[in-house]
């Protein structure tokens, strides 16, 4: 059993008593203060860590201005992925040969996926974000809308401090508060942080193979299965139930090619493994089948849009074909969209907040209704399926 120091516990779960978010911000930088010294730790760590803490209001701007993810696959994709990009992703593939080779031989995570993700956390550690990651993540747990991710990074942050792994003055990243060339959450580098060039620092911002064996052993941790394909491009025979498509339904690879699904080019990887079958823009757009490994993504990420995306760049720069983007339907704008999700929502389902993008929940409601209107039910939303509405 794994025995964590009262100070992770901290990060966990926070202290009874103590404010968990929102009122004046200097009171709430003082509660987190007042929990921190109660949790263990010495007073000059946390007058330390917590001097010169502020408020960013660029931080609670960028939150709210995620509009990149109401993009469709194909839009999305092709924006994020060039031909410069696979070029430079390949030549560090051979740069950093060793740390990779090690990397799969710890973990069995394959090169184009930590690639992918290097790519497009921070363009291959070139940008890795200007925001103060101590008031980065100070501000939102303080803004109370999603309190309950951000605060216990806040005393992560802290025990990296402590363990001399951190500057709160100087340790910049993301707005979300990622660190370094993968962008990691200071809790994921207490669990997962590697210091794979032996300098006795864990340095993800400086230290690319400090920063591509963490991410790997998070991948491990979070459940990548060794040897295993993680999506796999498909073509689909006309008279599909299509009612089984998306990441909520499962068949064995093999069952999906009893129905007439095929691979692209050559064989299904692995006919015997559970996979979903998506459709990102209708059943006139590409299709892929995803295995296990692809559910691993979503832990780093929750944009299905950026998984999938993600997912394919990985398959790209291992020498994967370029997906047949097909003739898709047109899609919806992003008012068109609330306005559907609206609708969805006066018919009792549940898709979660009307925000324009077509999430997990809006993708079952409209799978949903689009199969009580005798529609093909691929999940995607297009004007014809609004009208009817």
């Amino acid at each position: 059993m794994r025995i964590l120091p009262l100070a992770l516990i901290a990060c966990l779960m926070p202290v009874a008593g103590f404010s968990q978010c929102g009122g004046k911000f200097t009171s709430f930088v003082q509660s987190l203060k007042q929990e921190a010294v109660t949790a263990g730790y010495d007073t000059a760590t946390v007058n330390g860590f917590f001097k010169g803490a502020r408020q960013d209001p660029k931080v609670l701007k960028a939150d709210r201005a995620q509009g990149v993810f109401q993009k469709p696959f194909i839009e999305f994709s092709r924006r994020l992925i060039s031909q410069s990009r696979i070029d430079r992703g390949r030549a560090m593939a051979k740069k950093y040969d060793s740390t990779f080779r090690r990397i799969e031989a710890t973990y069995g995570i394959n090169r184009g996926v930590l690639l992918a993700f290097w790519a497009f956390e921070t363009d291959y550690g070139s940008f890795q974000g200007d925001f103060n990651t101590r008031n980065a993540l100070i501000t939102l747990a303080h803004d109370c809308r999603r309190p309950e991710l951000f605060r216990p990074q806040i005393f992560a942050a802290l025990e990296l401090y402590k363990r001399g792994n951190f500057d709160p003055a100087r340790t910049t990243g993301a707005w979300a508060g990622e660190i370094g060339m993968v962008q990691m959450l200071p809790r994921d580098i207490l669990d997962n942080g590697v210091d794979a060039d032996g300098d006795g620092h864990v340095s993800l911002k400086t230290s690319a193979p400090d920063a591509l064996m963490s991410g790997g052993k998070m991948l491990s941790h979070l459940g990548w299965q060794a040897g295993q394909p993680w999506l796999q491009e498909v073509t689909i025979p006309k008279g599909l139930d299509l009612s089984q498509t998306g990441t909520g339904s499962k068949l064995a690879a093999k069952e999906w090619q009893r129905l007439g699904v095929r691979a692209k080019d050559g064989a299904l990887a692995a006919p015997g493994l559970q996979a979903s079958l998506l459709l990102p823009q209708g059943h006139k757009g590409p299709a892929f089948l995803a295995y296990p490994n692809f559910d691993v993504y979503f832990e780093w990420n929750q944009s299905f849009t950026y998984v999938l995306t993600a997912a394919y760049f990985a398959n790209r720069l291992e020498s994967g074909a370029i997906y047949d983007a097909g003739s898709p339907d047109q899609g919806l704008t992003s008012s068109q969209m609330k306005q559907l999700q609206k609708k969805l929502q006066a018919r009792g389902h549940d898709v979660g907040k009307v925000d324009g993008i077509l999430g997990a929940k809006t993708r079952q409601a409209i799978q949903s209704e689009q199969q009580r209107l005798g529609l093909p039910a691929d999940a995607w939303p297009t004007p014809a399926l609004l009208k009817r509405l």
